[in-house]
């Protein structure tokens, strides 16, 4: 956890619980999950299917807390990016533990949730009773890495009720194009590469072709980074002028 970091599409990150599995080709190189590996997290690993969960501290709990009591007072916009080592949305999370989440998102709606999955396919039956058309201060970015995910999740993702609708395509592992009837229902999309080790390539031209759509579409375009095994770092020196664009959507 984070009040401040340097991932620059948030200003905070937040793990109610630590742990996941692979869900498709984006994962290979998780980050989260070699992080995991060193069993900093209660001296276990918490990866994979059949897996229990590690639930974080009371304290980092609590922290969301004091965090929404500034926001309260500043009325500044702040956005948390929620899961960044675990999916919300997981079949190994106790249900309980879900309901409990659910409740410190009711408790804190001066604060803008951005809640990233893998798991589209999992979000309608594991949304709380009073859902709605999607809580205020919940925004629901699908990861989406592949022309088959494409395909595969982005209707999954516009038939859920949310406040915003994202896409996070990180790490951008081919060229994806988007059909112009489902890009204007989205509120966001973030591009990027893979860094780390055994980072894959993601070509300049995936992501100018994505700002194309986008712009065309009207939808609010983010590039995190290049990636790859010679662009590892986020630097915008490093980013083809054209390419340039960090736009976050502020939803009121």
């Amino acid at each position: 956890m984070a009040e401040r970091t340097s991932i620059g599409w948030t200003r905070s990150t937040w793990n109610p619980w630590i742990g996941c599995s692979r869900t498709g080709p984006g994962c290979d190189h998780c980050y989260a999950e070699r992080m995991d590996a060193r069993g900093i997290f209660g001296g276990v690993t918490h990866w994979g299917a059949g897996v229990p969960r590690y639930r974080t501290s009371t304290a980092n709990w609590n922290q969301v807390y004091r965090w929404n009591k500034v926001a309260a007072r500043t009325g500044e916009f702040w956005p948390v990016f929620t899961a960044s080592q675990a999916d919300i949305f997981d079949n190994e999370v106790p249900e309980v533990w879900r309901e409990d989440f659910w409740q410190l998102i009711r408790d804190c709606p001066h604060l803008t949730f951005q809640i990233v999955t893998k798991r589209i396919g999992n979000v309608a039956r594991m949304l709380p009773p009073d859902w709605g058309s999607g809580y205020p201060n919940v925004w629901l970015i699908a990861t989406i890495v592949t022309q088959a995910e494409a395909d595969r999740d982005l209707g999954k993702l516009l038939s859920v009720p949310a406040r915003l609708h994202g896409l996070s395509m990180e790490p951008l592992l081919e060229r994806v194009r988007i059909p112009i009837e489902q890009l204007i229902k989205l509120g966001w999309v973030i591009v990027g590469g893979e860094s780390g080790p055994g980072a894959r390539i993601m070509l300049t031209e995936w992501a100018q072709d994505l700002l194309k759509q986008c712009d065309f579409a009207g939808v609010p375009f983010f590039l995190k980074q290049l990636g790859g095994a010679t662009n590892k770092r986020a630097d915008l020196d490093q980013i083809p002028p054209d390419l340039r664009r960090r736009e976050i959507p502020h939803v009121v």
